[in-house]
């Protein structure tokens, strides 16, 4: 399956113009300004779950901050993309790689979990918010760290 899509992003000129021009440095940058507004975001609501800042109301900071972590996934989902893209063999062939899309999946079924299980608003933070902020602040750290050793790879 990865063959197939590694074949056909070549075939298809995708790699090229993802590698090549301003388009890679561009969706550098953008990768990193994704990363940035979905980890402070999140980041800072899961801190606040675990215990920090408690003179802020955690359900209003987990409103007010969760869309600016949304928007960050989806330019983290667009720039990864095309950052693919543009070396998807080497990329692919990379165990690094694997192991932060298995972050990813983990961050985003903990993010489910906590929206969907774990309601928040609907109780007093208690230990299962918090292991669940606990997860998510690693998980993203964790596939933010990956993200960055792919290069040395």
């Amino acid at each position: 399956m990865i063959t197939g899509l590694i074949d056909w992003l070549s075939a298809s000129g995708i790699s090229a113009w993802a590698g090549g021009g301003g388009v890679y440095p561009t969706a550098n940058v953008l990768h990193l300004l994704g990363l940035v507004l979905l980890l402070g975001s999140i980041g800072i609501v899961d801190l606040r779950i675990m215990g920090a800042f408690r003179a802020l109301p955690a359900d209003a900071l987990s409103r007010a901050l969760t869309p600016l972590g949304v928007v960050g996934l989806v330019i983290l989902v667009l720039s990864g993309a095309t950052l693919f893209a543009a070396d998807a063999a080497s990329v692919a062939a990379s165990m690094v790689f694997r192991w932060k899309l298995v972050t990813i999946v983990l961050a985003l079924a903990n993010a489910a979990a906590f929206r969907w299980w774990l309601r928040p608003g609907s109780a007093p933070i208690g230990l299962r918010r918090q292991m669940a902020a606990a997860v998510s602040l690693f998980a993203w750290l964790a596939t933010a760290t990956l993200g960055r050793m792919i290069a040395y790879s």
